[in-house]
């Protein structure tokens, strides 16, 4: 099912897309919305659903005359608090319905109710228990020389308190350019890595695309990237090992967050005595200066 077509806006990080003339909603993406959303959004939905339940049902039992004893006419507030104790199945007994319309709006409730709780349990339940990457990206991309060569770099961080494993990374640029035919279209280029994966990732590492003649970045000057509204799209997949089960992570940056002429500078130090490797976190996005080469 499909409820019509309209804008809408989808984000990847930094970078936004307006759909337009798209399916705006179908039913069956209900459970992947509700996985979706943050934890107080999915509180909130929640509390709204509950009180619209019990707003609904106090209408019911107050539209029924008699139909509940004890329930004093037009009395709202007292129809509401029989609604929670009813959806709850609690049953006090001060109030109880009487009249067969009464019984039915309260069967109606319970079983509402019963169908609530199990699909409720179930999301907080999936919520709890999905695996989620904890990984920490450089707010900016940098582009200097490394071994006398120019790079583009990115730092990534595990912030989890143990390693992962079979880490993947990849970035991908994406360029806007002029067809022959002089149409604008945006390409996209996938950069190959100086270590494109890692058996064992406990900490933090920079990820390196050396600039060679290969290279779409290849003679590129941070103009062109303005021009050509340059942007790249970096993430890590790997594998938890506590759970276990496969985690992904992404970024995206774009012409505005690379430095040219800057490197990410150095966190980690070795801790003397016991040769212990110590990581700097709070240095994580620091960057100084270094020299670009030809």
């Amino acid at each position: 099912m499909k409820n019509g077509r309209t804008a809408m806006t989808v984000r990847s990080g930094n970078i936004e897309f307006l759909r337009v003339n798209a399916v705006v909603w179908r039913w069956r993406d209900m459970y992947h919305w509700l996985l979706s959303l943050s934890w107080p959004r999915f509180s909130l939905f929640l509390l709204t659903c509950y009180l619209g339940v019990n707003v609904l049902f106090a209408a019911l039992y107050v539209s029924v005359p008699g139909g509940v004893a004890e329930l004093a006419e037009h009395s709202y507030a007292n129809a509401f608090f029989f609604s929670v104790e009813t959806l709850a199945t609690v049953g006090y007994g001060h109030m109880y319905p009487v009249s067969v319309a009464a019984h039915l709006i309260a069967t109606t409730e319970i079983v509402v109710g019963m169908f609530g709780m199990a699909v409720t349990t179930g999301l907080i339940f999936v919520r709890f228990s999905r695996p989620t990457a904890n990984l920490l990206f450089s707010r900016n991309l940098v582009l200097s020389n490394f071994d006398g060569q120019p790079a583009l770099m990115m730092r990534v961080a595990n912030q989890r308190h143990q390693a992962v494993v079979e880490a993947e990374f990849r970035i991908m640029m994406i360029r806007t350019t002029q067809t022959e035919e002089g149409e604008l279209m945006a390409r996209f280029h996938e950069l190959k890595l100086q270590v494109e994966g890692i058996i064992i990732f406990p900490a933090a590492m920079t990820i390196r695309h050396l600039i060679d003649e290969s290279s779409p970045l290849h003679g590129m000057t941070a103009a062109e990237f303005e021009r050509d509204s340059v942007r790249f799209m970096a993430s890590v997949a790997c594998v938890d090992v506590v759970v276990p089960a496969a985690v992904h992570s992404q970024a995206s940056y774009t012409w505005r967050e690379v430095k040219f002429g800057e490197r990410f500078v150095e966190i980690y130090t070795e801790a003397p005595g016991d040769g212990r490797w110590v990581v700097d976190y709070g240095r994580l996005h620091e960057t100084e200066p270094a020299p670009v080469g030809k």
